[in-house]
């Protein structure tokens, strides 16, 4: 019983993925609370080889990679790596973005910075980058609805969100904004502007969700026209986007959904490649399990600290 329990009172999710036969999948939840510093600063070298692949040998100065934050201590690293010799390809840093709701502290995980070497960008990774991540948190969250926030200027990115995610505005044209995403969307452009490199001298209208002039705090590599941008498969979201935002100034379109049961279900039957799926259930498994069976077993022994509900012998 104690070695079961032990198994399960991580704080932190880590995880090992074999998504396919030529790329395997790390992802670390807030890797500065937990990684020994050489692990770390290994994980940081891996990440920055990523990046300079992605721009041509620079680099970037804001949120996972200013030195003046604690970025990695608040955010969940993905990280794919070649089977074949190790080399890292592409990376996600999701921000968990501190909010309140209904009095309570709650977090948004922010989808954040994206980035694969382009001789991978054929390799059929955005699954791994932006969902599976999510779902991982959503099955170790005891499957509760989870908020997601993106800031995105490339069509290609906002269509994937609208299509992967629940309850998503803008752009997800069964959704209106509620009083949920306009309150979320207000503390995040008040309170974590840093996290996406956004400056504080951006604008942000509120009923559209849309940041002007956005790439003014670090992120100026990332600035990209409408015709460089990569574009989504459904003509409806590029449409969107040139209707919405202004690529000469350098708008952001900030979106806000769920990651909920729906939303795992379609994951699980858009996204997932079917040659994943074995060992995607085999860590659903050993994550449902922390987050369902372990409680019970924590509860069945007597000699767990419950607070109120059963204080320690």
């Amino acid at each position: 019983m104690n070695i079961l329990l032990a198994a399960f009172r991580h704080k932190q999710l880590r995880l090992q993925f074999r998504a396919s036969p030529e790329h395997v999948v790390n992802i670390y939840e807030r890797p500065g609370e937990f990684l020994a510093p050489a692990e770390l600063d290994r994980l940081v070298a891996q990440c920055r080889t990523v990046v300079r692949a992605c721009l041509a040998g620079q680099d970037l100065d804001y949120g996972l990679f200013d030195p003046r934050t604690d970025a990695w201590s608040r955010c969940v690293i993905t990280l794919v790596c070649r089977s074949a010799d190790g080399a890292p390809v592409a990376f996600n840093a999701m921000p968990q973005l501190a909010v309140k709701r209904a009095g309570r502290d709650e977090h948004v995980l922010h989808l954040g910075l994206v980035m694969v070497d382009p001789s991978e960008r054929s390799g059929g990774l955005s699954w791994i980058l932006y969902g599976l991540t999510c779902f991982a948190l959503f099955l170790r969250g005891g499957l509760r609805p989870l908020w997601v926030s993106s800031v995105t200027q490339v069509p290609a990115v906002v269509g994937m969100v609208a299509e992967t995610f629940s309850n998503v505005f803008p752009a997800q044209d069964a959704t209106r904004q509620s009083f949920a995403h306009r309150h979320l969307a207000h503390q995040i452009m008040k309170r974590h502007r840093a996290a996406f490199g956004v400056g504080d001298d951006a604008g942000f209208d509120p009923d559209r969700q849309i940041i002007t002039d956005a790439y003014t705090g670090g992120s100026d590599n990332l600035k990209k026209s409408f015709d460089v941008a990569a574009k989504h498969r459904a003509e409806r979201y590029n449409e969107y986007c040139l209707r919405e935002l202004d690529y000469g100034r350098g708008d952001d379109v900030l979106q806000i959904g769920a990651i909920d049961l729906g939303a795992g279900q379609r994951f699980l039957s858009r996204s997932v490649p079917r040659s994943a799926l074995p060992q995607l259930a085999v860590q659903a498994l050993v994550l449902a399990t922390g987050a369902v069976v372990a409680p019970l077993i924590q509860w069945l022994d007597a000699s767990t600290h419950l607070g109120r509900l059963r204080p320690a012998r």
